[in-house]
């Protein structure tokens, strides 16, 4: 069993900065992926990070300005997130899963998730 827990969402301007992070507890798998979700909508896929070694992946809604990075020695994933706009608005949620995917039915555990508001 894995246990996750995500922090640092908030309020935060148009331009804006914010980091994300996710605590493991428990045999947390190979890739570390965090995902965001707006009401009504499904979830989406941000970006994920497999292994020790950091290989990343990236949605292309967000390449370029989220930076998904690992801590094996703290069990914490961290998402920074630069030039934050109105559509980043939505619920983020880190999760595990086995093999690099973006399908998020695939991903075994998740957090409770964190709220990131962007204002224009």
């Amino acid at each position: 069993q894995v246990h996750l827990v995500e922090s640092g969402g908030g309020l935060v301007q148009v331009g804006g900065s914010l980091r994300l992070s996710c605590v493991a507890s428990g045999r947390t798998s190979t890739v570390m992926g965090w995902f965001r979700q707006t009401q009504g909508q499904e979830r989406e896929f941000a970006a994920a990070i497999i292994g020790s070694g950091g290989n990343t992946y990236y949605a292309d809604s967000v390449k370029g300005r989220f930076t998904i990075s690992r801590d094996n020695a703290k069990n914490t994933v961290y998402l920074q997130m630069n030039s934050l706009k109105p559509k980043d608005t939505a619920v983020y949620y880190c999760a595990t899963a086995r093999y690099l995917t973006t399908a998020p039915n695939l991903y075994d555990f998740w957090g409770q998730g964190t709220q990131v508001t962007v204002s224009s």
